[in-house]
């Protein structure tokens, strides 16, 4: 499993590398001092996890995560315990107090282990990936003010554009991120996601009960209860899509 340590203290990043020699399953590809550095190592590596501090001087770990297309396994170390609710309300999988106690580090490689053994996605392998595209199994990072939120792809049904923002359902949350849904509908996989209408893509698999609307279009009802009109230009391709 490929790594990344995330830490503006170049001691607290050698202890950790040091500590993680005892799990052989866990290589270290690399480190980064900041957030800025931290998205480019990202970006270089697709790794599999990162040890990810929260306080960081210009920008917090929030930020990185807020910041990244695609968000990998992230167990947080940090000296600031006042930041461990926020840091669960994200559901990273661990959160580690500085310094980090082998025994506490143990529980979190056994935690990760359980998560990646459970996981639906196929295992990563260099040189095969491809960064322009999200597939329905990987997990994305959405922030709303102080709330945060790691999601399944899978699990979202709606995104809803609302001036330069979108909208995004999942569960019974409607956060807003910084996304044109153009944008977001170049980067989604068009079998799972379809662009119903100048102001919706919705999750094909979420889809309830598909009903005849006004001038040959239809009307989509989501498992959320939402009612999404498909325009008459989509229609003719949902049709085919879907073999109706």
């Amino acid at each position: 499993m490929r790594a990344i340590i995330i830490d503006d203290e170049r001691l607290a990043r050698a202890e950790l590398r040091k500590l993680l020699l005892e799990f052989p399953e866990i290589e270290v590809v690399d480190e980064a001092g900041n957030v800025d550095e931290g998205i480019a190592k990202i970006d270089m590596h697709n790794p599999d996890l990162i040890f990810l501090d929260i306080q960081m001087p210009g920008k917090t770990g929030f930020d990185l995560l807020a910041e990244v297309d695609k968000a990998p396994q992230v167990i947080f170390t940090t000296a600031y315990d006042e930041y461990a609710l926020k840091a669960f309300e994200v559901n990273a999988l661990d959160y580690l107090l500085k310094p980090v106690e082998p025994k506490r580090l143990a529980d979190a490689i056994h935690k990760l282990n359980g998560a990646e053994n459970s996981a639906a996605a196929s295992p990563y392998i260099p040189g095969t990936e491809n960064r322009s595209m999200l597939s329905e199994d990987d997990q994305v990072f959405v922030k709303d003010g102080d709330r945060c939120w790691f999601v399944k792809l899978s699990e979202i049904r709606l995104f809803e554009s609302v001036g330069n923002y979108a909208k995004v359902f999942f569960g019974n949350n409607k956060p807003l991120i910084l996304k044109s849904l153009n944008a977001l509908e170049e980067r989604l996989d068009e079998k799972v996601f379809f662009r119903a209408n100048r102001k919706h893509i919705v999750n094909l698999r979420l889809i309830e009960k598909i009903e005849p609307y006004f001038n040959g279009g239809l009307l989509l009802e989501l498992k959320g209860g939402e009612k999404i009109e498909v325009s008459r230009r989509q229609t003719v391709k949902f049709k085919e899509m879907m073999s109706l």
